[in-house]
């Protein structure tokens, strides 16, 4: 249990960069997106699995539900911290740049990541507290398209959020925000439709949302102004990109075939590139066993486990996220790891 409290450098992180008053503010950027990935690459990955006995007292432990509750009353802290912070600025600065793009990082790890945690759970309370964490990330489309459309077409071309071979992720940031949005509408519509429910009330969970986030939005705006506004808008808009940068490097290239009815196959741990590097799985709650998590989607974040023959990631998520931006090198990385996952799917069949 204690190796996910590592999750809590993470507001921390935010907190040091949202009171900065130097480049101190950017400190929450090079936490993530420097010393982690160049720790991950000196630290090699733990591939190891519990025994059935250890994921029994795992799974009948509230101490690991109770972690990520947290994430909520310490998400709202950093947005209240944030807002006050941007307001008192004259002027958007560097120190201001710093502390948009620290809140954005939050957005993307705590309110995103989490979220999707918590909207797995078939707890209501689970689920309210992941629906709350979206809302205050301007994401809320993601738990009705993840849930019910990314999980059923991962690794098809019917997944905008899965990365085709050779795709830019500058290219794929846009195709599966805006086709994972516009899908989560067509699953509600059709929803509500298949119970004779009217698909325009607020059993519609896209409405919802949307009202939620239509009172944020105007709450922002009255108390702290529209300049203010647009700086928080701007910091989801980052956590939204890392959110879609962790959706390319989960599946990048991978396919589910046809099988011999021609119908498409299961679901597999074959489906997903997973990542056992140790700080990753700590800090997005083992996010990173993504092949587990695909295979089995309802298994809580402490009961991942790694798969022998599942591809593997050559570092952890924040490094992986890094090499992405760079396009020519990534394929040159990660096709070659891709042509190895065909052959071995291939002798797997």
């Amino acid at each position: 249990m204690y190796r996910y409290l590592f999750f809590f450098t993470v507001p921390l992180a935010g907190w040091i960069s949202l009171t900065a008053q130097s480049y101190w503010s950017f400190f929450a950027l090079a936490y993530s997106f420097g010393a982690i990935p160049l720790i991950e690459l000196l630290i090699p990955a733990d591939h190891n699995n519990y025994s059935q006995k250890k994921l029994e007292s795992l799974k009948s432990s509230r101490a690991f539900d109770y972690i990520v509750y947290l994430a909520l009353p310490f998400y709202i802290a950093l947005l209240v911290m944030f807002l006050n912070e941007l307001s008192s600025l004259d002027r958007l600065d560097y120190i201001g740049i710093g502390k948009v793009v620290a809140f954005g990082l939050m957005a993307g790890v705590m309110g995103i990541n989490v979220g999707h945690e918590l909207g797995h759970r078939h707890n209501r309370f689970e689920r309210g507290i992941g629906e709350l964490l979206l809302v205050f990330s301007m994401q809320t489309h993601f738990l009705p398209y993840h849930n019910h459309g990314h999980h059923r077409y991962v690794a098809t071309k019917d997944d905008p959020a899965t990365a085709r071979e050779n795709e830019w992720v500058y290219h794929f940031w846009f195709r599966s925000q805006l086709g994972s949005y516009f899908a989560a509408w067509r699953i509600e519509w059709h929803r509500l439709s298949r119970k004779n429910k009217n698909p325009l009330s607020l059993k519609n969970r896209m409405i919802r949302y949307s009202v939620l986030e239509l009172a944020l939005i105007i709450a922002i705006t009255y108390l702290y102004g529209f300049s203010v506004l647009i700086g928080y808008l701007s910091a989801c808009l980052i956590g939204a990109l890392l959110l879609e940068t962790v959706n390319y490097i989960e599946h990048y290239g991978l396919v589910r075939r046809l099988d011999e009815n021609g119908r498409l196959e299961r679901v597999t741990p074959l489906h997903s590139w997973n990542s056992d590097h140790v700080l990753g799985r700590a800090l997005l709650f083992e996010l990173s066993r993504h092949s587990d998590h695909h295979a089995n989607a309802s298994k809580p974040y402490q009961l991942l486990e790694s798969y022998p023959n599942s591809p593997q990631m050559p570092t952890g998520y924040p490094g992986m996220m890094l090499l992405s931006l760079i396009p020519p090198l990534w394929f040159k990385v990660m096709n070659a790891k891709l042509i190895n996952t065909k052959l071995i799917n291939a002798k797997l069949k």
